[in-house]
């Protein structure tokens, strides 16, 4: 059997809002848009099908996000949000189910259906809308079965769209792995260099210029008094 990462949910999923979700769309459109009775019972044909291979195909989709749920690694944040889809995505197809079973049970009856049918389907819609958000939201944000995240940088993605965008528009860049390799022995050389050590509290490169300066100058005067008063002590020549 063929291995996807993280499983087969990810493939099964779009099948399953793809097909209901269409169907909502033709049941809704064949009862209130003006057009003619053909093209509306083409309409129910079609939301019909749509209805029976969706709910199919959702029983793989269960299947295979309950599997997912079990499976990929996740930590406390991104359980919550997985736990949260998976109860949505539970009562999604229990709407959906218990709306197949009504729409066979109108089409062997050769009825039309009614209000109450297509309310029902529209709630059934909501749910699923739902389900998939916070499905996106469980890859997207909480990155639940993502592998490894792209990087804008690098060597060949540099380039310009149309709008004058690039990949990395807007985000920190970062240093090329050549310059950091270069500075890191550049400092290397240097730490070979230098007396001191990192690990002094004080060296020269930490001083405060205004101490320094402050004292240069009390050193200066203390050597002006100190000729000064060996000139004094001289004995004078007359």
């Amino acid at each position: 059997m063929i291995t996807i990462i993280p499983n087969w949910h990810p493939i099964f999923v779009h099948f399953t809002i793809g097909l209901l979700g269409i169907s909502v769309f033709f049941y809704i459109a064949a009862s209130f848009l003006p057009v003619s009775d053909e093209l509306k019972k083409n309409w129910q044909i079609v939301a019909r099908w749509c209805l029976w291979s969706g709910m199919a195909i959702t029983i793989g989709t269960l299947l295979a996000g309950y599997f997912a749920y079990n499976s990929v690694a996740h930590d406390t944040p991104s359980h919550e949000a997985m736990t949260e889809h998976r109860n949505w995505a539970f009562a999604t197809a229990a709407s959906f189910a218990l709306l197949t079973i009504w729409s066979i049970w109108i089409y062997r009856k050769q009825q039309v259906p009614g209000m109450a049918f297509l309310l029902f389907a529209l709630l059934s819609g909501s749910l699923l809308a739902s389900t998939g958000w916070h499905g996106g939201e469980a890859v997207y944000r909480y990155g639940l079965g993502v592998m490894s995240l792209p990087q804008s940088e690098g060597e060949g993605h540099a380039h310009e769209h149309a709008d004058g965008s690039g990949h990395d528009s807007g985000a920190v860049k970062t240093m090329p792995e050549s310059d950091s390799h270069n500075m890191t022995g550049d400092s290397e050389k240097m730490d070979e260099v230098s007396p001191h050590s990192h690990g002094e509290e004080t060296s020269h490169h930490d001083a405060d210029p205004t101490e320094t300066t402050s004292h240069e100058a009390s050193k200066g005067m203390h050597e002006e008094q100190e000729s000064e008063a060996h000139g004094h002590d001289q004995p004078h020549d007359h």
